[in-house]
């Protein structure tokens, strides 16, 4: 058994590996730009949505696909492949778009001395939230910077053009998006790494929710200035800029931003941080309820504590020996007399919200279980509370018990008058009946 266990577990890493090492390209979606000047003289952006693919392999390689715009990654220090955590390209999803540095010439350090670049912008995110990877694709080329806003002249990119590029720096997180309880200390993924060793480099942090936007942390590496907390700067160094929320409060909700500056590059990803609080469920009775016939009683639901604000309870009724029963057992019955009260807001910015209805106790309910399911998106499967019911019959109504008298009275009226008609010296069915005796004694 360990033996097929350890084969499974190479089994996997090799596939990891494989399609790690063997994605040679990803598709893209090119977000081409056209900016001009509208007839009132403003500047106007139209944005094209273009086919292309970023494909990975060595200078001088030929389009996988000729028909489409191709983005060629070649070796460098860094390579994009290393980040996205052996995905497969089916599970990404990958925007490229112009990047802009304002028209101003910043020589690289790994360029060639009479090289200029135009740069592209990749965004690659895992659809099902793992990661977001950003990476600045430097295109070289041999037109110098015009000295003017260089998204008013941009170069034609031609449908099945190729264009060779090496990423010079990538940003990334593995928590584009948190849930986190209140209390609880969370960590905000954020690495950085560039084709060079940096000289100076700018890290930020801001924190922004309906339209307040607060600065939490900034280091610049050159001046070593520091402002705020949250970051260990001895990390910095090695590409780690991760911020840790110390105790999550309401007031911690909202966007998280990580940004990382290197001239001319500037890449900020952004994090959501959602709040959620399970809910507290409890019933305003035990797990048995004993009612005597015809009597009321109010059943309550309480859900408590929980955040955010959407949350469903449902009351239903079932046989307690059909919850033995895998096939033919009937399905729960949803009870229709439930009512809501309206949801409380606690002093901790929570919610409150009880389902209850009114029990009216019969013979025919006695047994079942009744039962209250909460569901909320905090909880991967509802809660439920029950209790079952037990009716014991009551004292008999007044009528029945005259009718009873009446019956016995009749009854013993008739016996006498049975006695007197055979008993009778003058009745002929007394002798009849005295023989008879005799003969079975």
């Amino acid at each position: 058994m360990y033996f097929i266990l350890t084969i499974l577990i190479y089994v996997y890493l090799w596939v990891g590996v494989q399609c790690l090492s063997q994605m040679s390209w990803l598709p893209c979606e090119f977000i081409d730009e056209h900016v001009f000047l509208n007839n009132e003289g403003h500047t106007e952006t139209q944005l094209i949505h273009r086919e292309a693919i970023l494909q990975f392999g060595q200078k001088g390689d030929g389009p996988v696909n000729p028909n489409t715009i191709t983005f060629l990654q070649t070796g460098s220090r860094l390579d994009l492949r290393r980040y996205l955590q052996g995905a497969f390209s089916e599970q990404l999803d990958c925007q490229i778009r112009r990047y802009s540095t304002q028209g101003i010439h910043v020589r690289w350090p790994v360029q060639e001395h009479d090289e200029y670049n135009n740069w592209f912008i990749c965004t690659v995110k895992h659809i099902r939230e793992l990661f977001t990877v950003i990476s600045f694709l430097r295109h070289p080329t041999d037109q110098s910077a015009s000295g003017k806003q260089d998204y008013l002249s941009w170069s034609v990119i031609a449908d099945r053009e190729l264009l060779t590029t090496t990423v010079a720096m990538i940003i990334k997180s593995t928590t584009p998006s948190v849930k986190v309880r209140l209390g609880v200390t969370q960590s905000l993924h954020c690495q950085f790494a560039l084709d060079h060793k940096v000289p100076n480099f700018l890290v930020e942090w801001h924190w922004q929710y309906r339209g307040e936007k607060v600065k939490l942390f900034s280091h610049t590496s050159r001046s070593g200035q520091t402002h705020g907390k949250g970051v260990k700067i001895k990390s910095l160094a090695n590409g780690d800029a991760s911020y840790t929320l110390p105790f999550a409060k309401m007031t911690s909700e909202g966007t998280y931003s990580c940004s990382v500056s290197v001239n001319p590059l500037f890449a900020s990803l952004d994090i959501s941080l959602h709040i959620e609080e399970s809910p507290r469920v409890s019933l305003n009775v035990g797990p048995t309820l004993l009612l005597q016939e015809g009597q009321d009683q109010r059943v309550a639901c309480e859900a408590e504590g929980y955040y955010p604000l959407d949350v469903e309870i449902i009351w239903y009724e079932e046989e307690t020996a059909s919850k033995s029963q895998r096939v033919g057992a009937p399905l729960p019955k949803v009870l229709q007399n439930v009512l809501l009260s309206s949801h409380r807001h606690n002093q901790d910015n929570t919610y409150a919200l009880s389902a209850f209805f009114y029990l009216k106790a019969s013979l025919m309910l006695s047994g079942k279980q009744f039962t209250c399911k909460v569901s909320h998106q905090s909880l991967r499967v509802p809660i439920k509370k029950s209790f079952t019911l037990t009716v014991e019959g009551g004292e008999l109504p007044r009528y029945c018990s005259t009718m009873r008298f009446h019956t016995m009275a009749v009854e013993e009226y008739s016996w006498q008058l049975l006695m007197l008609v055979f008993f009778s010296p003058q009745s002929q069915a007394a002798g009849f009946f005295q023989l008879l005796l005799v003969s079975f004694v």
